[in-house]
């Protein structure tokens, strides 16, 4: 059987990674081999790929996407890229913004060039519903124009529309996805989920941003993956797909339920002043991805949010060390 051979960039980060292993695991399909692109800079870690290291379908390099020298012969040994690799905390990008621009904006577009180069079939790039700004009311289809809020935003609706204008003028299959936000195990904490679990674990304080009361859509890693696979499978080249979750909660209300799941109180919340350029709600219509590809989230929120603070709990030696008040984000605020 001959197998599609998928490179994978920043598949050592908490998407990629549990992409990775949910194609090289047991569910996953038989007829692909993976390489993961890594550079291997704060928020990825090595140890989210343990359960696949030994797959004779898996191979890690360690390389930086803005290296052509490294990125051009490496697309030439794949049919297909899977491109997750990307600066995402938001509030790294207020105070430095040229990170941003050049993994995500310039890294992009050595990869593509590669990718056009060497005649790459397939290119899906994984980008995030920032790039629509904020909503007061309804939800964006992919026909919305992006209107991004952030540096960090701002450069993934560059590479966007960069990796899109390489189908339009060049013919390269790209899809693009644009999911809500993420939750689940394997997360980095500085995203509020995991930092805000993490905090209360230690029986520390959470920062709350403004009055609380931003909205996002939450979407759990397992039901992200799974509509990164229809777009990769079943996509259309040139297409944007929205990937969203099915849960819309202010931050008030998603800190209630993570005091709750902790056993900890409001005694434990701090609340902080709010970011600049903060958007007030996030919101995606997945309809598209549901009547092209089948798509719909699975994942109930509750069993989900429980599922991820019991995987905190047992798996400090995970996290622990990025918490610390030396080198981590723990001294921060959380991205949401």
């Amino acid at each position: 059987m001959s197998q599609t051979r998928i490179l994978v960039t920043g598949g050592a980060g908490f998407i990629g990674s549990h992409y990775v292993r949910t194609l090289l695991g047991p569910l996953g399909p038989d007829d692909v081999s993976v390489t993961v692109l890594d550079a291997f800079t704060y928020a990825a870690n090595r140890a989210s790929l343990d359960e696949v290291a030994d797959s004779p379908r898996f191979r890690l390099v360690v390389g930086d996407i803005c290296d052509p020298d490294v990125v051009g012969p490496l697309i030439a040994e794949h049919d297909q890229v899977v491109h997750f690799a990307a600066e995402s905390h938001v509030d790294r990008s207020l105070s430095s913004s040229a990170e941003f621009v050049r993994t995500n904006v310039m890294g992009t577009q050595v990869l593509l060039d590669a990718a056009l180069q060497h005649g790459i079939g397939t290119f899906v790039h994984v980008s995030t519903d920032e790039v629509y700004g904020s909503i007061s009311t309804g939800s964006c289809s992919e026909e919305q124009s992006v209107n991004p809020n952030s540096p960090y935003a701002a450069s993934k609706a560059a590479s966007d529309l960069l990796a899109l204008v390489y189908h339009r003028s060049h013919d390269l299959d790209v899809r693009v996805t644009r999911c809500s936000n993420n939750y689940g195990h394997h997360q980095y904490p500085e995203k509020i989920i995991p930092l805000f679990v993490s905090l209360l674990l230690q029986g520390r304080k959470v920062p709350l941003y403004g009055d609380g009361m931003n909205v996002r859509d939450w979407l759990h890693i397992d039901d992200h993956v799974r509509g990164i696979e229809l777009v990769r499978t079943r996509g259309r080249a040139g297409e944007i797909y929205n990937i969203g979750g099915g849960t819309e909660l202010d931050n008030r209300r998603l800190t209630e339920r993570l005091l709750e799941a902790c056993g900890a109180s409001w005694d434990q919340v701090e609340y902080v002043t709010d970011r600049k350029g903060h958007d007030r709600r996030y919101s995606v219509d997945w309809s598209k991805a549901h009547t092209e590809l089948g798509y719909k989230p699975q994942k109930d929120f509750t069993e989900g949010l429980a599922e991820t603070v019991a995987w905190y709990r047992d798996n400090r030696d995970w996290w622990e060390p990025a918490t610390t008040e030396a080198d981590g984000p723990a001294t921060g605020t959380p991205a949401c």
